[in-house]
């Protein structure tokens, strides 16, 4: 069995990988990817003269130097910037994003017991998510967007997760803002404006990999085991001895690979089922995507291609939350599709248009469950792994919640950690 060296051992083709070996493409590096292209998550298909991602992968950058830098890296591509219209479905109507900051919009009825509950809510610590969306905006605000919306979105009792684990990018608002907006609308959220390339996401994945020497990424080659101890790993085309092994793997199968003992049901995640759904005509224009909290609707969020891009024809990707234990069956996609098509006409998203091109993915893992267990687990195994020279990144490898440029700035800090020795 051949044996390579290399200083920098790159495990995942993703943004985050990529990101890593752009910051340190001068120096030893070697990428692998075990699927068959580069991109991880962030792919994009283009079929029917509709272009589609794995679920909408829409960049928000809080760093316009970066956005700056990857988009001179597009060279003609144009790239669109988009200030966010999303909404969410209530009753026979819509309130906009977010519904605790929009709770004036709501049938007076509605308006006045999520008011209500604001004011005079239990305010004890919360102990976890759930409990966190009830102490801070009372049970009319959580009951009638908030648990069910997440329960679709995480397929998991919302008691599990850690009353942190959205971090950030949960529109937290208190109750002095909440009635500020009812008269002086302030909608901001940490993804209000955003970014997208008219070839889809994947253009970002190219950007990131304009620069490298296509030599030294490896695709269809996955690791299968890894030494810590050796720094060594294997795939099925030899081993690797690594000074230094960064990973965007799924953290529980980095340590699988590296054979750290820990236990399985830390580490649960969700699974995302999408549909790319084309059309013949238009549907609702304007909006960029909606929310559904309905229990008898299958999905729990509708995003429209066609009203970033400015294009002619509704394109649509719809997301079904899906519990960590789904088993796809392949044989009954088509019957999903046909749930899903009866759900957009309830929802009012078509009317009389016609499908006429459709694909379907599905991401496993997807977003992953942050728990007090997981949050102590992950830390106290990457103190292990780091001991060894092997470090874990990215939404996946770090077990989190952030946002895709949040993964290329971490992947830059850590080579600028790691190529200052």
């Amino acid at each position: 069995m051949s044996v390579t060296k290399v200083r920098y051992l790159i495990v995942g083709a993703g943004i985050s990988g990529l990101a890593f070996a752009d910051r340190v493409r001068d120096d030893d590096y070697l990428v692998l990817e075990a699927a068959a292209e580069i991109g991880g998550y962030c792919k994009t298909v283009a079929q029917d003269g509709f272009v589609w991602d794995y679920s909408g992968h829409f960049f928000h950058f809080r760093h316009p130097e970066i956005e700056r830098e990857l988009a001179a890296r597009m060279r003609d591509q144009r790239i669109v910037t988009v200030r966010k219209d999303s909404r969410i479905r209530f009753g026979d109507g819509y309130v906009d994003f977010p519904f605790q900051k929009n709770i004036h919009q709501l049938p007076r009825e509605d308006f006045l017991a999520c008011l209500v509950d604001l004011h005079f809510r239990d305010q004890a610590p919360a102990q976890n998510f759930r409990e966190m969306l009830y102490a801070r905006f009372g049970r009319g605000i959580a009951e009638r967007f908030l648990v069910p919306y997440n329960e679709k979105l995480y397929a998991t009792d919302l008691a599990t997760l850690d009353a942190e684990a959205m971090g950030r990018f949960f529109p937290y608002a208190d109750e002095d803002e909440i009635i500020r907006n009812f008269t002086a609308a302030d909608n901001a959220s940490y993804n209000a404006t955003f970014t997208y390339p008219e070839g889809g996401a994947i253009q970002y994945v190219h950007a990131l990999a304009s620069e490298l020497d296509p030599a030294r990424i490896r695709t269809g080659e996955p690791v299968v085991a890894i030494d810590p101890r050796a720094r060594r790993a294997t795939t099925p085309k030899g081993e690797i001895e690594f000074e230094y092994l960064i990973s965007s793997a799924p953290f529980d199968k980095l340590l699988q690979l590296a054979k750290v003992d820990f236990d399985p049901s830390i580490y649960t995640a969700n699974q995302v089922e999408i549909f790319n759904l084309g059309f013949d005509a238009k549907g609702p224009e304007d909006v960029h995507w909606i929310y559904y909290p309905q229990r008898d609707l299958p999905f729990y969020r509708v995003g429209f291609y066609d009203n970033i891009m400015g294009t002619s024809r509704m394109s649509l990707y719809v997301e079904i939350g899906r519990p960590p234990e789904y088993e796809l069956d392949p044989t009954r996609v088509d019957e999903t599709l046909s749930q899903v098509l009866d759900g957009l006409s309830r929802a009012g998203v078509t009317t009389d248009q016609k499908l006429v091109s459709s694909h379907h993915v599905l991401l496993d893992p997807a977003y992953v469950h942050i728990t007090r267990a997981s949050r102590a687990d992950v830390a106290h195994k990457k103190r292990i792994l780091g001991s060894r020279g092997i470090y874990s990144l990215g939404r996946y490898g770090g077990w989190t919640y952030c946002a895709i440029e949040d993964n290329i700035v971490e992947a830059r800090e850590l080579a600028a950690a790691l190529t200052a020795f």
